[in-house]
């Protein structure tokens, strides 16, 4: 078994912003020798998250108003009682949904199924560069 580490940077907008890193992540795979494995994908950051999820119009709104109504703009957060930065809430959505993923690819294709694609989603209160760590493994 061969495992090959890569980082890749992406830019975010604002906060609510759903990024498809799909395409990004089976770039780097198809950049080695490996064919079959798996790929962690973890993002380096405490106020964004990764998951998958069917990207249409419909569920880009419902994603989002979700988190809100779990993680409120209005509730008192302790964390913004030290450090008066705005984003307690953000820490709380990021954590529910996870800073990771590993995915199953055959051929250097991600093994999603069809209405999955894997995202990042930007859960402080405005964009930022994020750091998203990629752990490559398997056989050449």
């Amino acid at each position: 078994m061969k495992i090959i580490n890569k980082t890749i940077q992406i830019q975010t907008k604002c906060e609510n912003d759903i990024i498809n890193i799909s395409d990004l992540v089976e770039k780097e795979i198809r950049s080695t020798d490996i064919k079959n494995g798996s790929v962690t994908v973890f993002i380096k950051h405490s106020t964004a998250a990764i998951t998958t999820i069917e990207l249409d119009a419909g569920l880009e709104k419902d994603f989002p108003n979700m988190l809100k109504r779990i993680a409120p703009d209005d509730l008192s957060y302790e964390h913004e009682k030290k450090w008066h930065d705005g984003n307690g809430k953000s820490h709380v959505k990021a954590s529910l949904i996870g800073p990771s993923l590993t995915i199953p690819f055959n051929n250097q294709k991600l093994l999603l199924g069809t209405w999955q694609q894997l995202i990042v989603l930007e859960c402080d209160i405005k964009g930022r560069p994020r750091d998203i760590v990629l752990q490559i493994f398997g056989e050449t």
